[in-house]
């Protein structure tokens, strides 16, 4: 194929855009994860999903038995015989009930009032200190990317399946790799065969060229094995909510974790995968539409632990679920909440101790309103570098002490 009218294509179709990454601005696709299949290093994987827009925790983990919780959110409260019951007064959202099947497996870990000194009620702020593990100051590298700096610098070690790379997975001298598993658009009148052909390698192209092209190829497979997902999830009403509280839309949870389950099953050597789903920055009218989405999170984390189950490699595999802040205890005007502090990380795969974990926030001694955090997400990130990923928590998080454990 002719390079100009190649080079004039992927310009047209914004592959630069669609496929690069912030990495040295290299394109990775599918095919470059599952050409590292074989080689993984012993240990386990990490899947670190994020909730973009602040996850009310107190109605997801309710604690029905505090007459306090009623008396803040009249309208908003759920009562004991609604909640799917966890222990000592606590009990799950209705619209968690595989979560709450995984739970009684002992399989999920619920995490308590996790948060950080000093909480910022930005979105942008709190989930800059959530991604880069600097709540003290300003963080310019993320907690996983640093991770990433120490375990070999190859961007196929993390994976995101979100639009753009996250700056948890930028590290000082490296970072991950994104491959982007939304629509592709194409030009007028470019049809899947003309794409599939301006994948295919042409002679006295550059490197840099060929690999951009290879892109498109990749994302064709990844809308392949999407939309193989979305045939099954025909009947459901409700679309994806933003990706981040300030917009890029990610494709659907469940098809992100479709894209981690083919990788680790191929037994890609990628030790850290990253997927998001957006819409919890509730302020009004939440009761319904927040069951809503937790009822489409529960399918997408209750399916794919199941899945993961099912095989040695799978059995690997730790999920850690967090969000970039909970809500203010007492409902709003509008039947909603606002942004407020500490809320709730779960914790799931074969390998957790599944329970209760961590002291419940009062809900009547607040800080302006507010919970108060009684686990650092610090002592939670050290667990997860020190047990799954086999790290130093102290080298990568600054030197912090703390770790969460499951006594």
């Amino acid at each position: 194929m002719d390079t100009i009218t190649r080079r004039r294509f992927l310009t047209a179709g914004g592959v630069v855009a669609a496929g690069a990454l912030a990495a040295g601005a290299t394109a990775y696709g599918l095919r470059d994860i599952l050409a590292t299949a074989g080689r993984r290093e012993p240990g386990r994987i990490l899947v670190l999903v994020t909730l973009y827009g602040g996850n009310d925790g107190l109605n997801t983990v309710i604690p029905y038995a505090d007459p306090a919780y009623a008396a803040a959110r009249p309208g908003l409260a759920y009562e004991e015989g609604q909640v799917l019951a966890l222990e000592d007064g606590f009990g799950l959202n209705p619209g968690l009930r595989g979560l709450h099947r995984l739970y009684g497996e002992d399989r999920l870990a619920v995490v308590r009032g996790v948060g950080y000194p000093r909480p910022d009620r930005s979105h942008f702020r709190s989930m800059d200190i959530w991604q880069t593990a600097s709540p003290e100051r300003p963080g310019t590298t993320g907690w996983l990317g640093r991770w990433l700096d120490t375990a070999g610098r190859d961007p196929r070690l993390a994976v995101s399946f979100e639009p753009v790379l996250p700056p948890l997975l930028a590290g000082a001298t490296s970072a991950g790799a994104t491959v982007p598993g939304g629509a592709l658009p194409l030009p007028k009148g470019v049809t899947v065969p003309v794409l599939d052909g301006f994948g295919t390698a042409s002679a006295g192209e550059s490197p840099a060229q060929a690999r951009a092209a290879a892109c498109f190829a990749d994302l064709v497979r990844v809308q392949g094995l999407m939309t193989d997902v979305a045939a099954q999830d025909e009947e459901e009403d409700g679309a994806e909510g933003e990706a981040t509280a300030t917009g890029g839309q990610a494709a659907p949870l469940d098809r992100q974790l479709a894209l981690v389950a083919r990788c680790v099953e191929a037994g890609a050597a990628t030790r850290v995968y990253s997927v998001s789903r957006g819409g919890f920055d509730l302020h009004a009218d939440e009761k319904t539409a927040h069951e809503a989405l937790l009822t489409r999170l529960d399918k997408a984390l209750a399916g794919f632990a199941d899945r993961m189950a099912g095989t040695a490699a799978g059995r690997d595999v730790v999920v850690a679920v967090y969000s970039e802040f909970g809500r203010r205890v007492r409902a709003n005007a509008s039947d909603g909440t606002d942004h407020g502090t500490a809320s709730s990380v779960f914790l799931l795969g074969a390998g957790i101790k599944g329970g209760l974990y961590g002291e419940a926030p009062s809900l009547t001694d607040l800080d302006d309103g507010d919970l108060r955090h009684t686990t650092d997400f610090r002592d939670v990130y050290a667990m997860l570098l020190a047990d799954v990923l086999g790290a130093d928590p102290g080298r990568i998080l600054d030197g912090w002490s703390g770790r969460f454990d499951f006594s």
